[in-house]
């Protein structure tokens, strides 16, 4: 009798399946939550640094609530649904409330984020277009936030895109700077107006000399450029010094 081979593969097979298990169950949540509109954005304030009294702006975080109505952060599903068509609609729903804050609200600067995929899908276009007509002061109020891993999918594509926007008074962030994926030759053309320095190189950076040195040159990059910085995951006073 022949005995079957083993080919290594089993007990990674059954991860492999957990772990789609997980993703399709967590992209099914978030669909249901898209479908009945069950989202909502967390709003964040960036203080300035000197004078941690003073809001330079507030960023608008999307969540979903699950059927039981526990709110879900954007960490716990992005990278499952970012590049689908949930991801879009995800974007779509996030500018939509955050228009219409700006819009409630004449004297808030709002950051909102989007994926570098959502350049050129025609419902996000329409969303900001018709928020922008509706109130004059919108433009130079918004800052939209492209992650530095989805700016690199598409230098060229971003750098195009970013460009006929500011022409109109809208401002860019380029988030999460520093993780490893902007290639330089790419970064002159991209004009952000905001740099993000990625919350890695932040937190607890008052006790780690390298990552002072690290943060130093990142932040000399945004001078350079002329860039607003703003560092991340600043969660000690120490830290923010």
């Amino acid at each position: 009798m022949r005995r079957p081979i083993h080919t290594g593969g089993g007990p990674r097979n059954a991860l492999d399946a957990a772990v789609e298990t997980r993703d399709r169950n967590i992209l099914n949540m978030v669909q249901e939550a898209v479908r009945h509109r069950q989202v909502m954005l967390a709003y964040q304030p960036v203080v300035q640094a000197r004078h941690p009294e003073r809001i330079a702006y507030y960023e608008g975080l999307i969540r979903v609530l699950d059927e039981t109505g526990r709110i879900i952060p954007a960490n716990e599903f992005i990278g499952v649904v970012e590049d689908t068509e949930t991801g879009r609609i995800l974007d779509c729903l996030a500018l939509e409330k955050g228009l219409g804050t700006l819009a409630r609200h004449p004297g808030l600067r709002l950051a909102v984020n989007m994926s570098a995929r959502s350049i050129g899908y025609r419902k996000w276009m329409r969303i900001l277009n018709r928020g922008l007509e509706g109130n004059p002061t919108v433009a130079e109020r918004l800052i939209l936030e492209i992650t530095e891993s989805s700016a690199m999918l598409v230098p060229e594509l971003v750098a195009t895109f970013m460009s006929g926007l500011q022409s109109k008074g809208i401002s860019f962030a380029l988030d999460d700077f520093g993780a490893g994926f902007t290639a330089f030759r790419h970064f002159k053309q991209f004009n952000f107006d905001l740099l993000k320095i990625d919350g890695q190189f932040i937190r607890g950076i008052a006790q780690d000399a390298d990552n002072q040195v690290i943060t130093r040159a990142l932040l000399s990059v945004a001078q350079q450029f002329d860039m607003f910085t703003v560092a991340e995951f600043v969660e000690r006073a120490d830290d923010s010094a």
